[in-house]
């Protein structure tokens, strides 16, 4: 079954870039993700329809509200590591990913 994965930052550009590079490394390694990036303000827009919600390590604020959101909803959550998320590194998100969903928040 589809993971469906949603990244946030400010605008939705640099979690874009990720988002890209993660898809690429997902269907390279075989995981059924289907991954994509918003605005912090597009947040609540698509969390009924999302398994996993990462938040770019610049937004680590609002880890409090993304908790309280994500937990109403059933939705895992985590924060980007910056070193992943500073180098666009798509696999290392893709394997963040699946450790995030594989434990329980």
């Amino acid at each position: 079954m589809t993971k469906k994965i949603l990244l946030v930052c400010g605008a939705g550009a640099s979690s874009g870039f990720v988002a890209a590079a993660a898809r690429k490394a997902a269907k390279k390694g075989g995981f059924d993700f289907e991954i994509k990036a918003k605005s912090e303000s597009e947040l609540n827009d698509d969390l009924d329809t999302t398994d996993l919600l990462l938040v770019a390590p610049h937004l680590k604020y609002m880890i409090d509200e993304v908790k309280d959101v994500c937990t109403e909803k059933g939705v895992k959550y985590g924060i980007i590591p910056q070193k992943i998320y500073g180098s666009l590194d798509g696999k290392g998100l893709v394997e963040f990913a699946e450790e995030v969903l594989k434990e329980g928040n």
